[in-house]
């Protein structure tokens, strides 16, 4: 079994990997740290499954996310953050990653998940799939955020913890002009007027940590 794990920090890789020598198959891992090395390293090679982290410098993980889906759309992505998983969880599903599990999970239970992604399903945590099934058809009590697009989001979150207009144009390769018209329509569509109340609703419901 060939793994792709893509984490900015070296002590997380090597968490990872003593859970995925436990798995006792053989398994072979490739490391990256960033979203630039991962996609050279599934373009040169085949893997089984790739563990990417959803905070990634210069690339978020949900970019990396499509990225790899179009490259190969067949290899199974699970995401690992130390986000909440009602938060991003569904975000992630909905852009094709194959599970979405919180860094504190037990190892057992990522395990569970690289078993269930390698034979094609979906891996929803017991904590989730009570999440998803308690919110079936209650369109009204979904968070306003969830109606943000996957840029929107990715500019709330990080406006949401201080990074400066300047540096998100940077991070996302994107003009200052065009990040201030992301942050004018999610203002609007979350019914914010100003910074301080974005950091406060993201702080409410879970998105900035």
């Amino acid at each position: 079994m060939r793994v792709l794990l893509v984490d900015d920090h070296a002590i997380v890789r090597e968490g990872l990997k003593r859970v995925l020598a436990g798995m006792g198959e053989g398994v072979q891992v490739g490391e990256a740290a960033t979203a630039a090395r991962a996609l050279h390293l599934v373009r040169k090679a085949d893997w089984d499954c790739a563990l990417v982290d959803i905070a990634l410098p210069g690339k978020t993980g949900l970019e990396l996310l499509k990225e790899l889906r179009r490259e190969r759309p067949k290899l199974p992505v699970l995401i690992l953050s130390m986000f909440p998983e009602e938060q991003y969880a569904i975000r992630m599903l909905r852009a094709g990653a194959s599970a979405y599990l919180n860094k504190e999970s037990a190892p057992d239970q990522l395990v569970n998940a690289i078993r269930t992604v390698l034979r094609g399903e979906k891996y929803l945590s017991p904590q989730m799939a009570t999440y998803i099934a308690s919110h079936v058809g209650s369109e009204s009590t979904r968070p306003a955020h969830e109606a943000l697009s996957d840029r929107e989001f990715t500019v709330m979150r990080l406006l949401a913890t201080g990074v400066a207009m300047r540096d998100i144009a940077l991070q996302l390769s994107l003009s200052i002009k065009t990040v201030s018209t992301y942050r004018s329509r999610i203002l609007v569509k979350l019914n914010l007027k100003n910074n301080a109340q974005l950091v406060a609703y993201a702080v409410k419901n879970g998105v900035a940590q």
